[in-house]
């Protein structure tokens, strides 16, 4: 049997907080066989009377966190919010009472409280936000996707190697591909720093493949898109809009008239398949790589089922010591911070 995970979860983070978070934590405790436990974190009694709607439930717990972070708090509060939720969930990673940390919080307070009461893994210049992606071969690792707007070639260096080897465990991908992100295919394509970094990355033992331009992510190039943090984002966020509006624009034409109907009864099995396969829930959250430990972040919509998928990585990555593999390759690797 695969040894017990402990994941410290933020049940008041979120917009559907707390029913779908403990909903979620309930079924990952469940479909975990024994090997997951969830410590769910938060005010006491609303925990308690969402938890209770499950009746007994083995493998769940729940520790009281009297205040909550909001989804627009400005960061520089957080250190008057040292017993919110998120922040004793994170912090449980430092008492040795969880191996990992999920929430669909406000993502600047997770980052900022996982760096402040986690710290970096040495070696790390900066921490990245990796986010799975739907890819025509299955799924790919872009990062950064919003942690830092601005990187130097080391920076990017890291990010590839800890997205390698996040994907090869969280995936079961050996030796997975690593793109660069530019505007063309050539070496010398990209600014000043899209060039450097190539340099970098050639010269490394990672499975580089060059660079990849935006229409390649999709279909798969690589398993690893490496980028800056703003450029990341801006293509998150206009995959996750591109998939929406692909599935309305469907819907709408299989409304359109009674023989559409007719055909999207017949394909609506597939049709549900499909868009089940592009749903960011289904990843498990994106995690943010480079502190010393393991805090998963999920999007503030997230789902029963989202929260359940980021727990289920957060255990995986635990249980592969994600953060000493990391350690070992950065320390091995001799690269030029300079280049």
């Amino acid at each position: 049997m695969e040894r017990v995970c402990t994941i410290a979860v933020d049940a008041m983070g979120g917009d559907f907080a707390p029913d779908e978070i403990v909903a979620g934590a309930v079924h990952a405790a469940q479909q975990g066989d024994g090997a997951i436990r969830v410590i769910l974190v938060g005010q006491e009694q609303a925990v308690k009377a969402s938890l209770a709607r499950f009746g007994e439930v083995s493998g769940v717990e729940i520790r009281h966190a009297p205040s909550t972070v909001g989804m627009a708090e400005s960061v520089s509060n957080l250190r008057r919010k040292m017993d919110s939720s998120l922040a004793v969930a994170i912090k449980m990673q430092k008492t040795g009472e969880a191996d990992a940390a999920v929430s669909a919080g406000n993502t600047g307070a997770a980052m900022a409280l996982s760096l402040l009461l986690l710290g970096r893994i040495p070696g790390v210049n900066r921490p990245a936000i990796a986010s799975p992606m739907p890819t025509k071969k299955g799924v790919c690792t872009l990062l950064d996707v919003g942690a830092n707007s601005s990187c130097e070639p080391l920076n990017l260096y890291q990010f590839a190697v800890m997205g390698s080897l996040y994907h090869s465990f969280v995936y079961n991908v050996p030796n997975p591909s690593v793109g660069l992100l530019s505007i063309g295919e050539e070496a010398s394509k990209g600014d000043e720093l899209v060039q450097k970094t190539h340099s970098l990355l050639a010269a490394s033992s990672l499975n580089f493949v060059g660079n990849v331009e935006g229409r390649d992510i999709l279909s798969g190039t690589s398993d690893i898109v490496v980028c800056d943090g703003f450029t990341g984002n801006v293509v998150l966020k206009s995959a996750e809009s591109a998939v929406q509006f692909i599935t309305g624009v469907l819907k709408d034409a299989i409304k359109s008239s009674p023989l559409s109907m007719l055909g999207g009864l017949l394909i609506k099995r597939q049709f549900n398949k499909q868009k089940t396969r592009l749903n960011y829930e289904e990843y498990g959250g994106a995690p943010l790589l480079g502190i010393d430990g393991i805090t998963i972040i999920c999007h503030g919509r997230s789902s029963a089922r989202a929260i359940q998928n980021a727990i289920r990585v957060a255990a995986t990555a635990a249980r592969q010591k994600l953060n000493e593999h990391i350690k070992n390759k950065l320390s091995e690797a001799s690269v030029d911070a300079t280049s």
